[in-house]
């Protein structure tokens, strides 16, 4: 099948091949988005192959269909099968990446204020055990990296890597990634991308954004399985060694005693043990996000969450938390009298899943509009008008639902 010709849009067929959409409305495709059949047939097929003739040997006989899912992946990256790894999920492969600087005390990793909640967890334990200097970058008034601050701060100090989240897990806001990038290449400083959840909402051109690495998930907006992911390894990196600090027999050969080979690909990257079943599963969820268009996924998905904060902003007792000059198919809101967590509980109960975020996912974010938590909502292209009006009538009542409550439970005036 050609994926570099994508169907024209059918939104009746595409949630026709999305079995979940008739058991739920889905707004909690930042976490895990439904599936595809053809995702799960896939996956399912395999792991049947796997109890008939065994699991090494099911793999030996997907060896085309393994192969043709580093090519899958990197039709969406503008790369070649060659600079992908398959990777646990994307902080696995973010770890992986990051694991590949010599990283003495005094070096410095420049992020922003907005960097996924495990990747500042892991600036810090390495601020600890190594004695880095981490960075966070300006923003831009509106929200995001400035990428004239990343220029201030490699001028006067020793930066060995820029880390940056695309998007932030807890926001709409999409950093400008490229701007950096072109910053990063200016100084020849490293640069790793988070972009979990970027894949399957944007469309990606890794030349264009001058990323050494970039890590990714299949779980979101891609619409693959949990448990798997990939990074991405541009050949710079790959031609200049690097490679991980715990690398295994999959990314080297052992072939003298007190010397190993370093892959020449990506796969340096990889551990020999993988789950085959959620390999091609994502596999095949790249052929068909592919086969959509990202930018026809992601012109939808925007549109649908434009949609819900115009709704969710005419609430009273609701306010959007969303930054950015063009927040992408992430809408956070702040509902009176609720927390998160306990909203997304109420909304579950009526068959509308989103999830919670807190403050801990983003303590820079969250302390600057005095939130402790926030509802998240993901709608993507499957999604219809209809299901982003009933969650705005949801969470209306949810409103209505807690001053009731408060007026019941407030004592009477009486008067002598």
């Amino acid at each position: 099948m050609d994926l570099m010709n994508p169907k024209p849009f059918d939104l009746a067929r595409l949630r026709r091949e999305t079995p979940g959409c008739t058991q739920r409305n889905h707004l909690n495709n930042a976490g895990a988005a439904l599936m595809p059949a053809s995702v799960r047939d896939i996956m399912i097929e395999h792991l049947r192959l796997e109890a008939d003739v065994g699991g090494y040997e099911a793999a030996d006989l997907r060896t085309a269909e393994i192969a043709q899912g580093y090519e899958n992946i990197a039709s969406l990256l503008n790369a070649a099968s060659r600079n992908v790894a398959v990777v646990a999920n994307a902080t696995a492969g973010f770890i992986q990446a990051l694991s590949s600087f010599e990283l003495a005390p005094g070096d410095v990793i420049v992020t922003s204020r907005c960097d996924y909640t495990s990747n500042q967890i892991q600036y810090l334990a390495l601020k600890q055990r190594r004695g880095i200097v981490v960075r966070h970058a300006a923003d831009h008034p509106e929200g995001g990296i400035d990428p004239q601050s990343l220029r201030e701060i490699f001028r006067r100090e020793r930066c060995r890597l820029a880390a940056i989240t695309w998007i932030p897990t807890n926001s709409g806001l999409v950093q400008d990634v490229e701007g950096v990038g072109r910053v990063c290449s200016e100084f020849c400083v490293p640069y790793l991308i988070d972009a979990c959840q970027a894949v399957g909402q944007i469309p990606i051109d890794v030349k264009r954004l001058r990323c050494d690495y970039l890590s990714a998930t299949a779980r979101k907006f891609l619409r693959g399985p949990r448990g798997v992911g990939f990074l991405y390894a541009s050949d710079a990196a790959l031609e200049r060694g690097d490679y991980p600090l715990f690398i295994d027999m999959r990314g080297a050969r052992w072939v003298e005693p007190d010397r190993i080979e370093i892959e020449p690909s990506a796969q340096r990257y990889e551990d020999w043990e993988f789950p085959y079943a959620l390999v091609l599963g994502q596999a095949e969820a790249a052929r068909y996000a592919s086969q959509v268009g990202i930018d026809v996924a992601r012109d939808r998905a925007k549109d649908l969450a434009s949609r819900a904060r115009d709704g969710l902003n005419a609430i009273d007792g609701v306010r959007t938390l969303d930054r950015g000059r063009s927040p992408c198919a992430i809408v956070t809101v702040a509902i009176d009298g609720w927390r998160a967590d306990d909203a997304v509980a109420a909304l579950r109960e009526v068959g509308i899943n989103t999830s919670a975020s807190l403050r801990e996912y983003a303590v820079y974010d969250f302390d600057k509009k005095g939130v402790t938590s926030a509802v998240r909502i993901s709608p993507h292209y499957y999604n219809s008008e209809e299901e982003i009006d009933q969650l705005t009538v949801a969470v209306a009542e949810l409103v209505a639902s807690k001053r009731s409550t408060r007026r019941s439970n407030t004592p009477s005036m009486r008067f002598s």
